[in-house]
């Protein structure tokens, strides 16, 4: 809750953030913010470093395993044994218990899943806890910096004109809901199938690894059937170009959108001719599908033809 508050946050308010009221409040929640950053950034590099160590160490024999190659040793990875009990008696009496909490949490398939995924989730912890920071501290420095408006000079005022052709800007007023939306269902999405491979890999758990992934795309097909009715909906009181032409991008996704519906039809005839009684999602996936695409599709050709002309229509942004 945290990560997506302080992302939203960060994605509202660019850097050069005004506030003429509560600037002290204003400074000190930037400042805790960055705190809280760095202390998530120390955090996470505290746990990768356990984790590493936990990974590498044997308690029982009291050996590091190194994975690098190391002169003298004709395999990839090399032992180092522990003669001395007493000059490594701290190391000993630290690992030891941590490390059978460890392999305790190992033993599920959580545990499993998040042992496999840490070397790749730390990183990104970790620099997205830096970014954050820097990010905030420029908004700290500009709150704290006196407000000046310098005078501008004839030479100085900047023209459409003069705008170099590189120059790229994303305009994304009145959408910033359904962005934060979207990203929420991409990560739900990547989690579930991060566990489903986990599932899928231990043939007690096959069953449950497809119901959890079909069930999964079938929310995400519903949801995104309801955000395109209300898209239409909104889209309605935009003024329609019925004299446009039917152009190349229209072409190629209704091309698309036929191999969609021969695929998710024979989805369906095979789940209904199939011979476990368990795969009645499967269908029914298929025809959560086929009305999905069926409807961002009609959408997709109908908004492509819509315009805003009244001032309304362009501060409001209907649609977006």
């Amino acid at each position: 809750a945290f990560i997506f508050i302080q992302m939203y946050f960060i994605f509202l308010n660019n850097e050069q953030i005004k506030v003429y009221r509560y600037k002290i409040i204003a400074r000190f929640g930037l400042m805790h913010m960055i705190g809280t950053n760095l202390a998530v950034w120390l955090n996470v590099l505290i746990q990768e470093t356990k984790h590493e160590i936990l990974t590498f160490y044997n308690p029982e024999n009291r050996t590091l395993r190194i994975s690098h190659r190391i002169p003298g040793h004709s395999r990839g990875h090399a032992v180092i044994p522990v003669h001395d009990p007493t000059a490594h008696l701290r190391v000993a009496r630290g690992l030891k218990g941590p490390y059978q909490i460890f392999e305790c949490r190992r033993t599920n398939i959580i545990g499993t899943l998040v042992q496999d995924a840490s070397p790749f989730l730390f990183p990104c912890t970790i620099e997205y806890s830096l970014i954050c920071a820097a990010i905030l501290y420029v908004m700290w420095r500009s709150i704290s910096r006196p407000q000046s408006t310098p005078q501008q000079r004839p030479d100085m005022i900047s023209s459409p004109m003069k705008r170099s052709p590189h120059h790229y800007s994303v305009d994304c007023a009145r959408a910033h809901k359904g962005l934060f939306v979207g990203i929420l269902i991409l990560v739900l999405t990547i989690i579930s199938l991060i566990i489903f491979f986990v599932l899928i890999s231990r043939p007690e758990f096959v069953s449950m690894a497809v119901t959890e992934v079909t069930i999964c795309e079938l929310l995400i097909y519903g949801t995104a059937t309801i955000a395109t009715l209300l898209g239409m909906i909104q889209i309605r009181h935009l003024q329609y170009d019925a004299y446009r032409s039917f152009s190349l991008d229209d072409i190629l996704l209704v091309g698309a959108q036929t191999g969609s519906f021969l695929y998710n039809i024979f989805t369906v005839i095979a789940g209904h001719f199939t011979l476990r009684s368990d795969d009645m999602l499967v269908p029914i996936n298929a025809l959560a599908s086929i009305v999905q695409t069926a409807c961002q599709t009609m959408f997709i050709l109908d908004a492509s033809r819509r315009q805003a002309v009244s001032p309304e229509h362009i501060r409001k942004k209907p649609g977006r």
